[in-house]
């Protein structure tokens, strides 16, 4: 039986101050904790380690990309203030965000209770982020930051442009564009996001637009229509 898998990592997390790395860590637990709530039935179960690595497992492979862009958009949309003087490395954060890698294949063994998450699929996006792995360098080149993984070539190879056009529209969405992106893919409407954020309906509405959504939304409905 497949099951879906993510892996993360914080891009140019070591950029960020102590006290924003605190706040940072604190934003993605509370995100971890609301996707437990919201995917519990899908038995979610996701974990931050060493404070810029991020690891999730569920039983519905149908929802890694849906809860991939949740990720994406909710780091994206933190404020984070690139000020003149700072690690210019800043930028490619507030840029990407994070560096993530879907997987759909088997897990020999999945204990939410004990943390264990072991099989093909962890280790097929465990090994795609290490890849990608830009510590150390000095002039940094990210060219891209959402990847797909599959047991089945195929599959693999059928859904692997999806996620790369995907990056691509994230990766020109401001923090405000991704806030509207991710309360979006939660579920809210746009009034709702209104309320929420003490904002005109049309202003959400300009911002959903500029994102890309429509073309968000049918990516991930068609990804959830036909990955098994």
């Amino acid at each position: 039986m497949n099951r879906g898998t993510l892996s993360a990592d914080i891009i140019s997390y070591t950029a960020l101050s102590a006290s924003e790395k605190r706040k940072l860590e604190q934003e993605i637990h509370d995100l971890l904790e609301k996707l437990t709530d919201q995917y519990k039935k899908e038995n979610f179960f996701g974990r931050l380690v060493q404070g810029d690595h991020i690891e999730c497992a569920l039983d519905a492979p149908q929802k890694v990309l849906r809860i991939a862009l949740l990720l994406k958009a909710y780091i994206k949309s933190l404020e984070i203030p690139e000020e003149p003087g700072r690690d210019k490395r800043i930028r490619l954060f507030k840029e990407h965000g994070v560096r993530l890698a879907a997987a759909v294949a088997p897990l020999e063994t999945f204990d939410t209770r004990a943390g264990i998450i072991d099989g093909e699929a962890i280790q097929l996006s465990g090994r795609t982020i290490q890849k990608q792995d830009t510590s150390g360098k000095q002039n940094i080149v990210i060219k891209r930051t959402l990847f797909f993984r599959a047991a089945n070539p195929i599959t693999e190879e059928h859904f692997e442009p999806l996620f790369a056009l995907l990056d691509t529209l994230l990766t020109k969405c401001t923090g405000k564009q991704s806030q509207v992106v991710y309360y979006k893919l939660m579920g809210l409407d746009e009034g709702q996001i209104a309320e929420k954020l003490n904002k005109y309906r049309s202003t959400i509405n300009e911002h959903s637009t500029a994102a890309g959504w429509h073309a968000i939304e049918a990516a991930v409905i068609y990804f959830e229509k036909w990955v098994q």
